[in-house]
C-alpha cells in the first residue's frame, strides 16, 4: 500500500525584513544538546532575517552590543543564535532589532 507523501514548500517574500526574534529565559537543560548547542547555563536568543545574508550583520550587532556567543549564524538561512545571560541576550538581540529595523528599514517582527 502507498503512502501519501508530505510535500513543503518555503517562499521567501522579496523585502528586508526581521521574521523572528525572541529569547528564551530559561530554557530546559536538555534543549542545548538536541540543537547542537553548549549548555552555557544562559538564555538563548533566535533571529531569522530576510534577505538571509544580513544574519551577518545582526550577528556583528549582537556580539558587539554585550556579552554574548555566538551559537550559529547562517548566511544562506538568515538565522542568528546567540548564548549568554539573560541580560546580555536580550540586549543583543534588541540591539540587532534595532540596527536593521531603524537604520536599516527591516520591518520587525510583530
Amino acid at each position: 500500500m502507498a503512502t501519501a507523501k508530505q510535500r513543503i514548500i518555503q517562499e521567501f517574500v522579496p523585502g528586508k525584513q526581521v521574521t523572528l526574534a525572541h529569547v528564551l529565559s530559561n530554557p530546559d537543560d536538555g534543549l542545548h544538546p538536541k540543537i547542537g548547542l553548549p549548555n552555557n547555563g544562559g538564555a538563548i536568543g533566535i533571529m531569522t532575517i530576510t534577505p538571509s545574508e544580513a544574519a551577518i550583520i545582526a550577528a556583528d550587532v549582537a556580539t558587539k552590543a554585550s556579552t554574548v556567543e555566538l551559537g550559529f549564524v547562517d548566511r544562506f538561512s538568515g538565522s542568528l543564535v546567540v548564548l549568554g545571560r539573560l541580560a546580555d541576550v536580550e540586549a543583543s538581540i534588541s540591539a540587532a532589532t534595532d540596527v536593521l529595523c531603524d537604520e536599516l528599514g527591516f520591518a520587525p517582527a510583530p
